[in-house]
């Protein structure tokens, strides 16, 4: 098994693990699966940003992906990051996520960013351990702020600071 960066052929697997947790879990609070194009696109705006697109990859199937991307719009977010790691189904409960999320926050602090934020459903008790057990604090719930499924939805948001910094670098 290999953590690598994405590359575009990728997109379609990338978009089968998405759907998945979109059809059959809380993770990803959409209602419509993407396609490969959709997924291209999204991949291309990361890039053009500067933000890495990891797969875990195993025999030569991808078994997961991660990625992060800006935390809000407004430029005094500019240090601030949120992240999403997916793994699919029937690779999950082998360590995969906790490799690409690794990896994932290296990638954030060699591009200089401060925070990284984490939007967890609040009954998704493998994700909250998995960031806890990284380090990540809770620093939010929010109750019922999202529906899927019939039933509301509540966030908990974890932050990792990635440095120690005590002053915020100037706009680029």
């Amino acid at each position: 098994m290999t953590i690598r960066y994405a590359c575009k052929e990728d997109c379609p697997a990338i978009a089968e693990i998405y759907n998945h947790a979109v059809l059959h879990t809380a993770a990803i609070w959409n209602d419509s699966t993407v396609d490969a194009d959709n997924r291209m696109a999204w991949f291309e705006a990361r890039q053009q940003l500067g933000y890495p697109v990891l797969v875990s990859e195993e025999q030569g199937t991808v078994t997961g992906y991660a990625s992060f991307g800006d935390w809000r719009a407004f430029d005094g977010f500019r240090h601030t990051v949120e992240h999403s790691v997916y793994v699919h189904p029937a690779h999950q409960g082998k360590g995969l996520g906790r490799l690409l999320l690794t990896q994932l926050i290296e990638e954030a602090r060699t591009i200089g960013k401060h925070v990284m934020v984490a939007g967890i459903e609040s009954q998704n008790l493998a994700s909250l351990q998995l960031h806890a057990s990284l380090g990540f604090i809770t620093t939010g719930e929010m109750p019922q702020v999202g529906t899927k499924f019939g039933r509301w939805l509540d966030l908990i948001f974890m932050q990792l600071q990635l440095d120690d910094r005590t002053e915020p670098d100037a706009l680029p």
